[in-house]
């Protein structure tokens, strides 16, 4: 089992000063988040130069939500040319019909054509006009429909559901985790930081013999952006305490 951080956690630094502070902190790999306004992302002679520099393999990539499918389909030949097998997917939005049916009927479809692991992630608990769901696709019964699933971990308390019981029951379909907390009703915190039973969680995770990355995704505002040897302290504090639960 790998423990990687997510480039997302600290977004706003650039790709080589990321893999830096990881490779520093220990980390096993990155999870790379494709922002659409960074070309350095989307460019795999760099990524493979940095993957090399580093010795850091990338072992996801995180396509932007709202992403067309052919912009899913620009992800698979990215990550084909990067060595990368996990392909994290968004639930389309409520209206997205289209995208939706894609989803269901391509997908598997481009996974046994691939040898690639394509991951629906649990969506948020956002609504519009206060009740309707933001996004199509986002209870456990679509996550199980899906085969493939990326769990993060907290929004299960914006949709106040269990984490244990929410793992037990997506456990032989997940490929991938999001590992954040949350404190006083904010997410993205770090794993040791926050009111979700992550001991057990981690530990859960061991004891089933999962097989996938677990990636640290916090929200920058919760590291001490600017101090690069604090942020090394923190995410080295993310690993050991992940690594102690996980039995690594």
């Amino acid at each position: 089992m790998k423990i990687t951080l997510s480039t997302d956690t600290l977004r706003g630094y650039g790709l080589n000063r990321i893999f830096s502070l990881a490779k520093e902190a220990g980390f096993d790999g990155v999870d790379l988040d494709i922002d659409p306004k960074s070309v350095d992302t989307q460019n795999a002679v760099y990524l493979n130069k940095l993957q090399k520099e580093y010795g850091l393999p990338i072992l996801a990539l995180e396509v932007p939500e709202g992403s067309a499918h052919k912009k899913i389909l620009e992800c698979i030949e990215l990550a084909n040319k990067i060595g990368c097998k996990v392909i994290i997917v968004q639930a389309p939005r409520i209206f997205d019909v289209k995208l939706a049916t894609w989803y269901r009927a391509e997908i598997p479809k481009i996974r046994k054509d691939e040898g690639i692991s394509i991951a629906l992630e649990n969506a948020p608990a956002t609504t519009i006009f206060g009740f309707i769901p933001e996004h199509a696709m986002n209870n456990l019964a679509e996550l199980q429909k899906f085969k493939h699933a990326c769990l993060a971990t907290d929004r299960i308390v914006e949709r106040k559901e269990d984490l244990i019981i929410t793992l037990k029951k997506l456990m032989k379909f997940l490929v991938h985790i999001h590992l954040a907390n949350v404190s006083k009703g904010r997410g993205g915190q770090l794993p040791h930081n926050g009111i979700l039973p992550m001991e057990s969680f981690l530990t859960k995770l061991s004891e089933e013999g999962y097989r996938g990355a677990v990636s640290i995704k916090a929200n920058s505002k919760f590291l001490a952006i600017g101090d690069d040897e604090e942020i090394v302290k923190q995410l080295k504090d993310s690993i050991e305490y992940c690594a102690k639960y996980l039995g690594k």
